[in-house]
């Protein structure tokens, strides 16, 4: 393994990166790093987690001139998550530089973002229309970029930023120094390595340093109609701590979210369209354990640094192989376990296939609970919470009452009565959310329209339309809709 101190970077450097903690490169900073000191432009395709934030945030500090108040290094971020943790990470490699960092996005007071450019920033981390608006403004300036990072390329191809990007690009000087990371290289991303970098060195992250061993990895095979029962029984049975939910679109998201709701889990909601301060909001709780499920498309979870997370369903199958290796990476970090289920339809069985060579790993099979199985799981999860309370002796206010329960009572009554009120049945309340059609076999033209879909606020050309509620109630009350419609 190679360490920092075998890379010739600064005292000052150096000493940021022992306070961070680290000691030795990942293999995409290892690769990196010493050609982007030498100034080469460089293309690195890694996937996220691998550390390629510090991979191209030590060479981009090292160069800057903290004496000189202008804008030298840019970064382009395609969300605002990711722009914020990007920032907060530079300031943590830049501290002992004293370099300052500034990130800016939509959704932020403009004005503040403004003020803060007048106190000359080293780093500009933003997302494309954010530093657009700047760059029309003229609020912002780029004649002195020395280093110019695209992270997560292909998602922002994803997202439809290429064009805002291009135009970015064409306001930071020629000479200037390039890094593009991308978990995928598709047409575009290299079109514009070819146009816009020059000679760059390409460094590549090995598969098998991107699979993710500490992970259980099921699929469950279901039709559309019967998926959402299918998620409800599983969260009973398993009882996951903290649990994220990947749908494919925000309007799945937002359906989702509600519907967790109803049937009574502690769920919300984050994707594009919600403003920055929902957003956090959301995470916040999320992380501080006041809502179980988290529900999320894509484009919102990436970038996210959440910790203890156990569980990851995908009630969408992901839109490619690589966004599955991301969805499921969001658990079993930090060498803990975890575990993710990814629902199937019939018709997606061999799409599944595609996915599971990406990963070098097969999925285990994994029957759908019934309604008997998820009230025993709620059952099990009542009579822990009774041991963990004997356990921790908080009895001392209940016992007095407890003796005279007993006496009329057997201990078996007792503890079934507490068993049944600590229990939270199954609930098959029924639930409207519309029915998308499966992925294509094959990557092309549908998988782009479900990116669209998402990124312009639900609506997709790759969904059906129709809406299923998610009982047998539901069922009878559509029929009784179309009898009604027909005559």
């Amino acid at each position: 393994m190679t360490k920092f101190s075998d890379l010739e970077l600064s005292p000052s450097t150096l000493k940021s990166i022992k306070r961070m903690g680290f000691e030795e490169a990942t293999p995409i900073q290892a690769g990196t790093i010493p050609v982007s000191l030498e100034g080469k432009d460089v293309i690195g395709q890694a996937q996220t987690g691998t550390g390629k934030t510090t991979a191209f945030g030590i060479p981009m500090v090292e160069k800057i001139n903290v004496k000189e108040p202008n804008v030298q290094g840019l970064i382009i971020a395609p969300t605002r998550e990711l722009a914020i943790q990007v920032s907060e990470e530079l300031y943590k490699v830049g501290y002992d530089k004293h370099v300052r960092v500034l990130s800016v996005y939509g959704g932020q007071d403009i004005q503040r973002q403004i003020r803060a450019m007048k106190k000359g920033p080293h780093i500009i981390v933003g997302t494309p229309g954010r530093l657009l608006d700047h760059i029309n403004r003229r609020t912002l300036k780029l004649q002195n970029v020395q280093t110019l990072v695209l992270d997560e390329a292909d998602e922002m191809l994803n997202m439809g930023f290429i064009e805002d990007i291009e135009s970015i690009l064409k306001n930071v000087p020629e000479n200037r120094q390039t890094l593009l990371f991308s978990a995928t290289m598709p047409g575009p991303i290299r079109k514009i390595a070819e146009n816009f970098m020059t000679d760059p060195e390409t460094v590549s992250v090995k598969s098998k340093e991107m699979t993710v061993p500490h992970i259980e990895q099921y699929f469950v095979k279901a039709h559309e109609k019967e998926k959402f029962d299918v998620l409800s029984r599983l969260l009973d049975v398993q009882s996951p701590e903290l649990a994220i939910v990947f749908g494919r679109t925000k309007r799945r998201v937002d359906e989702l979210a509600r519907a967790l709701n109803i049937r009574g889990y502690l769920a919300e909601g984050i994707h594009g369209d919600l403003s920055q301060a929902r957003r956090m909001s959301v995470l916040r709780k999320f992380k501080e354990g006041r809502i179980d499920v988290l529900v999320a498309t894509d484009v919102a979870a990436r970038g996210l640094d959440i910790s203890g997370v156990t569980h990851v369903y995908n009630f969408d199958i992901p839109q490619d192989p690589e966004s599955y290796v991301h969805r499921i990476g969001r658990t079993g970090r930090a060498g803990k376990e975890g575990m993710a289920m990814t629902f199937v339809t019939p018709r997606e069985m061999n799409y599944l296939r595609i996915v599971e060579q990406t990963t070098k790993k097969r999925m285990t099979p994994m029957k759908p609970p019934s309604r008997n199985e998820a009230l025993e799981g709620q059952q099990r999860l009542a009579m822990e919470k009774i041991v963990e309370t004997i356990k921790n002796n908080e009895l001392q206010d209940y016992q007095a009452m407890a003796k005279e329960i007993m006496e009329s009572h057997t201990p078996e009554q007792v503890v079934a009565a507490a068993l049944r009120i600590l229990t939270k049945e199954p609930d098959n309340t029924p639930v409207e959310i519309t029915e998308e059609r499966p992925l294509p076999q094959k990557r092309g033209r549908d998988k782009r329209d479900f990116r669209r879909g998402d990124k312009k606020g639900g609506s997709s050309r790759g969904r059906s339309g129709r809406s299923y509620n998610s009982s047998s109630r539901g069922k009878q009350q559509r029929g009784n809709r179309r009898t009604r419609k027909e005559s």
